[in-house]
């Protein structure tokens, strides 16, 4: 739509709250005009404005009704009466924001080359992540200071460095911003000296211009006030955002601390000309008619180039803008063109893209080697769920999503079927099978379990993510564990998962494995201790990894293993025997065997998100987001009706056991 009106609280500092406004954006000259009252729309009586050129949304993480907007060097507070009507409101801006990116830009000179300019922003950013672990370090002495006044005192250095860390990356963010537009408008022709029909002096700077516009404009329908038809009447654009000269000390509003939950709902729409909003009803989800050979779409390596970054102006308002340093984005919404198409459920099946090598474990005669095989499936276990450079994030699975699958080892008969209870009843005794479910939301936690019934071996683990905004990167840090189980032997091997980062968020984004993870088995007393480097800023390799495996007998390590886990690993015995430990690139993928969709359960994952999946393959990014939508919108108001009848969520497949959680009905039981 070209316009959108409807009320919004704004913050003021002047009167230090919320003061009920009625807004109108307009899509086609990017401004958003508020008003005291509808009435005074009608009259023209602007009370200020926001132009939207160049402007960042950021979302509040303590509270799912507030919203800023940030551009001419303010900071405008806003607060819907609730969520929908927030991502409503979030979800137009964001359209004007990208319209007005790709309506053409300034011409600047190019004063030094992209190169060097990524050169010093990378630079910039590793100072700022120096930076940022300088002044943790700082807290932890403070923190550990025994006098509580001197630790009042040195609080301050604190107050200081974070907001200098805040200063930075907004700089930092800024600055990658007029890189990409100063790159845009460097595409675009220069006919007969000028640009957009002005001549190339100092003069054709668009700010200093004001334009004439048509904003069509008639009272609201009753079925959808913000709908609008064709009438216009002329509107200026500002050179600049502006508030009214009561509002004055609005911009970069002090922290509200007003409760959104709180505010006073009191205000007469009548009085101040206001119309009450009727909260539309989410609409079922279009039906879509899949193809034959749907599966294809998740079975084919995504290598599709999301291209440079910078011409999606809403990566940034939907990621950078949003964000703090150090800040958790779990309420973060990305956009819908850099998903994966397909669930992270799924792609937590991908640790078992060599079921050989896992069953490898039980075939090893002694407690030593089977701790090097265990070693040998871990370390193969990540490339496979990363097939492209290109780093693409899966579907946030909702809660009580399911995932199942199978897969066939091909040296081993079928066998009999599986009975019932276990996690695909319709797979084989000779088969891997795999089952993963969404078992929380808050936080997110995965639950999944894989099991080999002919050789008596499983796998019981759970992953929750906890994601930190760095500057110019992501960090995923991987909370959870894993058991592998070789009932025979009566062993477990207990590990961890590395923590993820996104990094060159801006750019080409790319994904690598930090951290450090160790493997062990209480019974035999072998363990191993696996480094994952994250690449220096200097020189250095991508995605390398260092690991050491030890005898509880020997003092040194009895494998030392170096390489690349998205590459070819080597590994040294301290027999001083030298072999190719891992090679992901020779390694033979197996494929995952999913049921067909019509037989799938409602809340699987590949039915659950059909319907996304098809629109982003066939590039159709507005339907894919309006179905990614529909889901989360059916979650939430589903947890809206458990809390409101006192109920709790009840899982399908795990359960919960102290901190971990472990499948209901796991191989050993159902041995005994």
């Amino acid at each position: 739509m070209a316009v959108m009106e409807g009320p919004l609280s704004k913050w003021t500092n002047v009167m230090k709250g919320w003061q009920y406004r009625w807004f109108v954006l307009d899509s086609n000259s990017g401004i958003l005009s508020y008003y005291t009252s509808k009435e005074k729309m009608m009259k023209g009586s602007r009370r200020g404005c926001v132009r939207l050129k160049g402007a960042i949304i950021g979302i509040d993480d303590e509270d799912d009704s507030t919203f800023t907007i940030t551009v001419d060097q303010k900071t405008f507070h806003f607060q819907a009466r609730d969520n929908e009507e927030r991502e409503r409101w979030i979800g137009a801006l964001e359209k004007a924001i990208e319209r007005q990116l790709s309506a053409g830009h300034e011409y600047y000179p190019q004063l030094v080359s992209t190169e060097e300019f990524e050169h010093k922003l990378m630079e910039t950013d590793a100072y700022l992540q120096l930076l940022i672990e300088q002044n943790e370090a700082v807290q932890e002495r403070i923190s550990g200071c025994p006098d509580v006044g001197t630790r009042e005192n040195y609080s301050v250095i604190n107050v200081t460095a974070d907001a200098m860390i805040e200063a930075v990356k907004h700089a930092i963010v800024m600055l990658q911003i007029a890189k990409g537009m100063l790159q845009e408008s460097l595409k675009e022709p220069v006919l007969n000296g000028s640009l957009h029909g002005l001549p190339l002096t100092e003069e054709a700077n668009f700010d200093h211009f004001k334009m004439r516009v048509p904003i069509p404009r008639v009272p609201c329908s009753p079925e959808d006030p913000t709908m609008k038809t064709d009438v216009t009447e002329d509107y200026s654009v500002p050179c600049t955002s502006y508030s009214s000269s009561d509002d004055d000390e609005f911009y970069d509003a002090e922290a509200p601390t007003a409760s959104p939950n709180k505010r006073d709902h009191s205000v007469d729409p009548a009085r101040t000309g206001g119309t009450p909003e009727k909260k539309r009803e989410v609409q079922p989800p279009v039906i879509t008619p899949i193809e034959d050979n749907f599966d294809d779409l998740y079975d084919a390596e995504d290598q599709e180039d999301l291209g440079s970054m910078e011409k999606h102006g809403s990566i940034i308002t939907h990621l950078l803008s949003q964000v703090r340093i150090g800040m958790d984005l779990t309420k973060v919404v990305l956009p819908t063109f850099i998903l994966e198409r397909r669930s992270l459920l799924e792609m937590y099946a991908d640790f078992f893209a060599h079921p050989d090598l896992f069953i490898q474990i039980v075939d090893m005669p002694t407690p030593r080697e089977r701790m090097i095989q265990t070693v040998r499936w871990y370390l193969s276990a990540f490339h496979a769920g990363r097939p492209s450079e290109i780093a693409k994030k899966p579907y946030n699975p909702i809660l009580g999503e399911t995932f199942r699958c199978h897969w066939s080892l091909p040296d081993l008969p079928e066998g009999d079927r599986c009975s019932i209870s276990a996690p695909t009843p319709w797979a084989h005794k000779n088969n891997l099978c795999f089952v993963a479910e969404q078992v929380s939301h808050h936080p997110p936690i995965s639950a999944f379990y894989a099991e080999h019934r002919n050789k008596r071996i499983s796998l019981d683990g759970y992953i929750w993510t906890k994601s930190k905004f760095l500057g110019l990167s992501i960090g995923v840090h991987m909370i959870g564990q894993a058991i592998i189980s070789l009932i025979d032997q009566e062993e477990e091997y207990t590990f961890a998962f590395p923590n993820g980062y996104g990094r060159s968020i801006l750019t080409v984004p790319w994904v690598e494995l930090g951290g450090k993870v160790t493997i062990a088995c209480a019974k035999t007393g072998f363990s191993a201790n696996i480094d994952f480097h994250t690449k220096p800023f200097y020189g250095g390799k991508k995605h390398r990894i260092s690991a050491q495996i030890f005898d509880p007998s020997e003092k040194k390590p009895i494998v030392n293993i170096d390489g690349e886990w998205n590459g070819v690993m080597y590994a040294k015995h301290s027999s001083g025997m030298n072999e190719t430990f891992v090679d992901t690139k020779r390694l033979p993928v197996h494929k995952k065997l999913v049921r067909p969709l019509d037989q799938q359960e409602e809340f699987e994952s590949r039915r659950l998100w059909k319907d996304v999946t098809f629109h982003l393959k066939n590039k159709n990014v507005e339907k894919a987001t309006d179905g990614k939508h529909v889901l989360e919108q059916r979650q939430r108001e589903e947890a809206k009706q458990r809390q409101d009848a006192g109920t709790n969520w009840e899982t399908k497949f795990f359960h919960e056991v102290g901190e971990h959680w472990v499948f209901d009905k796991p191989l050993i039981k159902r041995l005994n």
